[in-house]
């Protein structure tokens, strides 16, 4: 198996086990192979290809795309209400770049969170949802606008560019982000004692920079400024900083 992790972890068990056998001189049957592989993570069943999907690559730079989504959930467990919390993340390096409790995902939950995060960290290159309708009208009678909301116009008036998913490719990482969330910032608001959204929000930045610290990763490439405020970001008009982000 050492020689499978070091020369063929992307083979197939069958052509794996007949170049064990050619070039290594290791006589292994292909079936063994096959529960070796398994057990190992370097092969998934057939049953497990079916439901398999390639993750969509990320981006190479900071600031070149702004992952957008709100995720409804009891986040204060039984202490209070359900309510939403909208993510904003960076996808080339999963930093979270912006949390806020609210009541609801609406355009002006929206709008409000957009205008905090424009004041903290200036505009990506792209904000991206899984959730069509975020950005655009989902009737397909709408008249005017373009076919987008005005969030979607927003955006639009800033130059910043709207991809929205078309594949569960495309939505796979957000959607783990939420489940991350909704598993590590659960317990850690129960362990604070917290069952207000406002002291939620107030307890959401250490949290953010903790988990920045912890789990974000290094992009392909870093030619961003790197002495500007927030690498990546482009001019909006607006002060990239805006004293100590909510």
């Amino acid at each position: 198996m050492t020689l499978v992790r070091e020369r063929y972890a992307d083979f197939a068990p069958t052509l794996a086990a007949e170049k064990l056998a050619e070039r290594e001189g290791s006589d292994v049957s292909r079936e063994t192979l096959r529960n070796w592989m398994s057990e190992c993570g370097l092969w998934l069943s057939r049953k497990q290809r079916r439901t398999f999907r390639q993750p969509r690559l990320r981006r190479e730079a900071y600031g070149e795309l702004a992952q957008i989504d709100g995720s409804d959930h009891r986040w204060f467990e039984d202490r209070s209400p359900p309510c939403s919390l909208l993510v904003f993340v960076d996808d080339a390096t999963g930093r979270l770049m912006q949390l806020r409790f609210v009541r609801s995902e609406s355009a002006f939950t929206y709008f409000e969170a957009l205008e905090l995060y424009l004041k903290c960290h200036g505009a990506p290159v792209a904000f991206y949802s899984d959730k069509h309708s975020v950005f655009r009208v989902a009737r397909k009678d709408a008249k005017g606008g373009q076919g987008m909301t005005q969030f979607g116009r927003a955006l639009c008036e800033l130059n910043i560019e709207i991809p929205c998913a078309n594949s569960s490719q495309a939505k796979g990482r957000v959607e783990r982000m939420n489940r991350t969330l909704q598993d590590r910032l659960v317990k850690e608001l129960r362990l604070a004692g917290i069952d207000t959204m406002d002291a939620g929000n107030a307890f959401l930045p250490g949290f953010m920079e903790d988990y920045n610290t912890r789990f974000a990763i290094i992009p392909p490439r870093s030619d961003d400024p790197a002495s500007s405020d927030e690498p990546g970001a482009r001019s909006t008009g607006l002060p990239s900083r805006y004293g100590a982000c909510p």
